[in-house]
């Protein structure tokens, strides 16, 4: 393997190789400074490989074959729990998955309520599609 000089093929390399879909800004502090990190995920995003789900929080991204944008590769409830505990953040069933779980609603939840043991001040989300949390005892 040829050896990687540029940040940008490091962190292309790095995010190729993990099986993960979201990524912290502080997985790549080792590969330069903040500012050097900060261009690259801003070029890489123009390329449409990555997008920005919240402050500091990137998932990998792909075209959409029905509008041409450029979606995340998975859906975002599913980023919004990787990305949470990826911060350390305890996730378990909202009240919605609760009730139509035990049979008391026939309202299949929608995933975009996520209930969290601790305060989170977070926006999670893309395209003005954002994820509400509540908290759970």
């Amino acid at each position: 393997m040829s050896r990687l000089k540029t940040i940008e093929s490091r962190m292309t390399y790095r995010m190729a190789r993990k099986e993960q879909e979201v990524f912290l800004r502080s997985d790549f502090n080792d590969l330069g400074n903040y500012d050097s990190i900060g261009r690259v995920l801003s070029k890489l995003i123009n390329q449409g490989k990555i997008i920005k789900i919240g402050y500091g929080l990137y998932a990998k991204a792909t075209i959409s074959p029905l509008s041409s944008q450029v979606i995340p590769r998975k859906g975002l409830p599913e980023l919004a729990t990787e990305a949470l505990q990826r911060l350390k953040v305890e996730v378990v069933p909202s009240s919605y998955e609760k009730a139509y779980n035990a049979g008391l609603t026939m309202q299949v939840p929608t995933g975009r309520v996520i209930a969290v043991k601790e305060r989170i001040a977070r926006k999670i989300g893309y395209s003005g599609k954002y994820i509400s949390f509540e908290h759970a005892p």
